[in-house]
């Protein structure tokens, strides 16, 4: 999408060089190989709001505005010479927030899409430069606010909390309209025809209204993967963007592959949810992991891997080469080779009445969105794992007690040293071992909890609105039907783990045996959590990721 950020003014110091930098003589020289030269006038449209972003402008003289669509048409920041327009859509080829125009005549340098990723992937220097400024555009638009998207909801709402999740773990702003507190909200519902009843309600460039709508809805409304051909042939489709599809992307596309990622939700997967990743090299202090899944999507994409979020995968058509990945609309995504990195979900609590309470007291994700929902009241996070130890120090900062239930003895044998020491450190986190949920109740959203303790048969209740469930691992392996060989818990067997009968129940026909990754159908490739005997450890995935891709290679050149 083009710029939509708070004017220079807002920023300052060595971080508003960073977001609007200007290119060196030099700089501009390089970047004119890679462009068209061409005059502007004054008021002309050089791309319309909800334009595809196809170009980049960079400006040698006069001035170019970036106006936010409105009656005011108002001017949200304007280049100057030596500047660039663009931010991180100029990656992806979505869509445009907002209109860019000339405001004064001049000369500008116009720079196609393909164009530009030649150059990021050619010149280190300006890759840095323009590689940073899309990426804090885009955080600055989002800290803004400044969207085209609003949503109308309650914090209560299953829904409401669902959209809200994918429409951040994707880097897309938008403006949230509580229909519990604020006073405008009513006038909207109105202006649109719209009624409590229909909430949650996506409202898309001031008018597609979107009532309670699924995630590939709500992307296609947007306009995510207008830019993807669906019928080119790709070298490699990875299905999942969790750390191992997108290294694998990374190192695929890097190394000239055509690439297309194929992700139902949004990329990161179980890490992308996760409030804080400490023992990744490379972060000392840690990082989010939605910061780490848009750092490596960002990177992907600058050696011209695509990302298509929304459809998800239904089945593997295996019978013929190339396969094809369908997808949830029903098309078919033609590949000379695939990569599985669908990864594995959480355990559902085996307790009644779970899934009303799913999105409405019961989460599987402990992010800042969570977090807010349960400011200065009791949490329980069930499990013992790193996870479950994450968010229970992320939780505890803001809530006033946090429960762990823990089903075995201790942590000692689940849960990395120096987050059992934070635990026990806590004042606000109270562990309970031995001891599991059995009972939910609520009208609505969740309002209280029953738990056991299994040594001694005890149950207690509590009002506890809030429940963090990050307890053992389900394979997302459903939609395979059968077209490869699984353990006995679901997990793809690759490699050294296939057994001759594995092979040949799978009728494998070639002389060789299958790769390390390779599963029991050549050249399909199993990656991460979802491959059987893995570490489900962010460093391993991304390591497999690189491994696979040198697999692919050897398989693409047979």
């Amino acid at each position: 999408m083009t710029l939509v950020a708070p004017p220079l003014s807002t920023s300052s110091g060595k971080r508003a060089e960073q977001i609007y930098p200007t290119l060196t003589p030099a700089q501009l020289a390089r970047i004119t190989a890679h462009g068209r030269p061409r005059h502007v006038e004054r008021g002309e449209v050089l791309v319309q709001a909800g334009e595809q972003t196809a170009r980049l402008f960079v400006v040698v003289a006069g001035r170019i505005d970036v106006v936010r669509p409105s009656a005011a048409e108002e001017v949200v920041v304007s280049f100057s010479p030596g500047m660039f327009t663009g931010e991180a859509t100029m990656l992806s080829g979505r869509r445009g927030l907002a209109q860019i125009r000339a405001g004064a005549d001049g000369e500008v340098i116009e720079v196609g899409r393909d164009d530009l990723l030649a150059l990021l992937q050619t010149d280190g220097e300006l890759s840095t430069i323009f590689m940073r400024a899309f990426i804090l555009r885009r955080v600055e638009l989002i800290k803004g606010g400044v969207s085209d998207v609003v949503v109308l909801g309650s914090s209560h709402c299953q829904g409401t909390l669902r959209i809200r999740e994918f429409l951040t773990r994707n880097g897309h702003p938008y403006t949230m309209l509580d229909l519990d507190r604020d006073a405008g909200s009513q006038e909207l519902l109105d202006r649109f025809h719209v009624t409590a009843a229909d909430i949650p309600v996506v409202i898309t460039c001031g008018e597609v209204v979107l009532k309670n709508p699924t995630n590939q809805q709500i992307a296609d409304a947007l306009g995510f993967n207008d830019a993807i051909d669906r019928t080119q042939v790709r070298d490699l489709v990875i299905v999942g963007a969790g750390p191992a599809g997108l290294a694998a992307a990374v190192y695929g596309a890097s190394e000239g592959l055509g690439v297309l990622v194929v992700e139902a939700t949004a990329p990161g997967g179980q890490a992308g949810a996760s409030s804080r990743i400490e023992n990744y090299l490379g972060f000392p202090t840690g990082i989010k992991g939605i910061e780490l899944a848009a750092r490596a999507t960002s990177q992907a994409m600058k050696f011209g891997a695509q990302l298509m979020v929304g459809p998800g995968a239904s089945r593997l058509a295996c019978d013929r080469r190339p396969y094809a990945l369908e997808i949830g609309d029903g098309q078919r995504l033609p590949a000379r080779a695939v990569i599985i990195a669908t990864g594995a979900e959480y355990r559902k609590l085996p307790v009644e009445g779970l899934q009303r309470f799913e999105g409405a007291g019961v989460y599987y994700a402990a992010t800042f969105m969570e977090a807010q929902l349960c400011a200065g009241e009791e949490v329980v996070v069930v499990g013992g794992g790193n996870s479950a130890g994450q968010a229970a120090v992320f939780l505890a900062e803001t809530a006033r007690r946090v429960h762990m239930l823990i089903r075995s003895a201790g942590l000692v044998d689940t849960m990395s040293r120096y987050l059992i020491r934070r635990i026990e450190d806590h004042p606000a986190i109270v562990r309970h071992v031995h001891t599991e949920i059995v009972s939910l109740e609520g009208n609505g959203h969740l309002e209280r909890i029953g738990w056991r303790e299994k040594q001694s048969g005890n149950v207690e209740t509590h009002g506890i609105r809030h429940v963090f469930t990050m307890t053992g691992a389900l394979p997302s392996t459903r939609w395979l039907d059968s077209c490869l060989a699984l353990d006995a818990k679901g997990f793809i067997k690759t490699g050294p783990d296939l057994l001759p009968e594995d092979l040949a129940t799978a009728r494998w026909p070639l002389a060789r045996a299958p790769h390390l990754l390779e599963t029991s159908l050549p050249g399909v490739f199993a990656i991460g959590d979802v491959r059987a005997g893995s570490l489900k450890r962010v460093a391993s995935a991304v390591g497999e990721g690189s491994i696979a891709i040198a697999a692919v290679h050897q398989v693409l050149h047979e």
